[in-house]
């Protein structure tokens, strides 16, 4: 292995660890930094005895990573179980981790004394059984033992809040780390203005959304025209070979758009607050950085959350997939070379991904060989980028969509968990495909924690459970390399 590369990859590794454990765990960092990178430590030492024209056994690095995946996890957890021994209450939360960002600070106490008995009432005793509240500046938490389902007491004491305080608050449920829910108002400032700011706000501005489509248009094309192999000097004499380029825009501004789509309507299905997709322009490299849209009400339950999350996703994959399939179709077939690589439109190796691989397979047949690399066709460049914005959105950290999934279906501290051994296997993964280390130095600083959703702790159905597995299947097919076992039954 590469010296500066081992060297990046250790940094990487213990910023990640840093980032993610110090104050949650009593285990040393530079403990679980040693435990990670044992992987990366046992190929460089075999590559140092043996050389690089001696691959190691595949036995040795999967081996070893299962082994100090589940080595990290018992040294994290043993030292987040000692940490939280000592302390005289169960750990909880700081109260700028439950505050939607709908709600704007105050600097004075949420509740007049005289108004706490109020407040206690709306907790009934066989529903949650309140022992004591904590105020703070910006919120109250009212902790105390669960005696129904998550649902029907979010759903109850919500009532009875809006029923003796109106919009005053926001009301929270979540899991504290001790595995207990608990509660929290937040005062919500913004409801006496509701009325007002939507008479002289609009909230979409179609305008806009219309002129970064033209524009988004444009760049793409423009970067199409040149994965179409033209001249771009020869454009002033002959503008009209500008319009190669449309199949590779039209293309990922379809796949692109449709994906955010998928969030929008389904945010409008739960009558939340959006704005309408909005692309983002740039002239070079691909010609877009994508699209977004942005939510400006508080998301209700899991539920709701599960669903916008996967929704783009889908509907992405969804139209990634015809336009890949014609644009393989219609690519080229070219010998393997020492040019070939991951991200190399020009002669791309389909065994790079599974499920580029049995795509590929399907669209050229017999055409495609052990030793054929794909030289694609700007639709088919489009499609690819489809199945990276797809798999990219699909993992399992923060506020990616994939983030947002397992939130819902594991709930914040599970998905925490998932997120940091995401992480880590995708830093793992560079190791055979060093293509995906920026990938993976991206997610690195990229935050665990996800903005909770109002009801926190109601847990989702076993269908929507089922159709999140199915989620992170589809992002395994995508980034793993095909298996020589399956190559051979293919024939590539």
């Amino acid at each position: 292995m590469n010296f500066w590369f081992l060297l990046l990859l250790g940094l990487a590794t213990y910023l990640m660890v840093q980032r993610s454990a110090l104050g949650i765990t009593r285990t040393p960092v530079w403990l679980l930094w040693l435990v990670l990178m044992t992987p990366a430590l046992l190929l460089t030492g075999w590559t140092a005895r043996y050389g690089i024209k001696q691959p190691p056994p595949p036995s040795l690095i999967i081996g070893s990573s299962i082994v100090c995946l589940l080595l990290y996890w018992l040294l994290f957890q043993r030292g987040r179980t000692a940490s939280t021994d000592k302390q005289t209450e169960p750990q909880t939360p700081k109260p700028e981790s439950v505050i939607h960002p709908t709600a704007e600070p105050v600097p004075v106490r949420p509740i007049e004394p005289t108004e706490e008995s109020q407040l206690r009432n709306c907790f009934p005793w066989s529903v949650y059984y309140i022992q004591n509240l904590e105020y703070r500046p910006q919120a109250i938490i009212c902790r105390g033992q669960l005696r129904t389902t998550p649902q029907q007491a979010y759903q109850r004491i919500k009532a009875n809040v809006e029923s003796q305080f109106g919009d005053r608050f926001l009301l929270i449920f979540q899991e504290g780390i001790n595995g207990k829910p608990f509660f929290v108002l937040v005062p919500n400032s913004q409801a006496a203005s509701a009325v007002n700011q939507n008479k002289t706000e609009k909230l979409t501005r179609p305008g806009l959304a219309l002129l970064l489509l033209i524009t988004t248009l444009f760049t793409t094309t423009f970067v199409g025209a040149r994965i179409s192999g033209v001249e771009l000097t020869t454009l002033q004499s002959n503008p009209q070979i500008l319009l190669e380029g449309l199949p590779y825009s039209l293309g990922l501004i379809t796949i692109l758009g449709t994906h955010e789509l998928g969030h929008y309507l389904t945010a409008k299905f739960y009558k939340i607050r959006s704005t309408l997709p909005y692309f983002i322009p740039m002239p070079f490299f691909l010609g877009t950085f994508g699209a977004f849209i942005q939510m400006r009400s508080p998301i209700p339950n899991r539920k709701a959350l599960f669903d916008i999350s996967i929704a783009g996703p889908i509907a992405g994959f969804i139209a990634t997939l015809p336009i890949l399939i014609w644009g393989l179709a219609h690519s080229e077939i070219v010998p393997m070379n020492d040019k070939m690589g991951i991200l190399n439109p020009d002669a791309l190796n389909p065994k790079y991904s599974i499920l580029l691989a049995l795509l590929s397979k399907v669209a050229l047949g017999s055409q495609l060989t052990a030793k054929s690399a794909i030289d694609l066709h700007p639709l088919a460049v489009a499609g690819f980028l489809g199945l990276i914005v797809t798999a990219l959105n699909l993992m399992p950290v923060g506020q990616l969509d994939g983030g947002h999934i397992v939130h819902a279906m594991f709930g914040q501290r599970t998905a925490m968990m998932i997120g940091q051994i995401a992480r880590l296997l995708l830093l793992l993964l560079s190791l055979v495909q060093s293509e995906f280390f920026v990938w993976a130095i991206i997610l690195l600083f990229m935050p665990l924690v996800d903005e909770p959703a109002l009801n926190d702790v109601s847990e989702l159905d076993n269908g929507r459970d089922i159709l999140g597995l199915m989620a992170m299947a589809l992002l395994i097919i995508i980034i793993l390399p095909l298996p020589q076992a399956i190559a051979n039954l293919l024939q590539i």
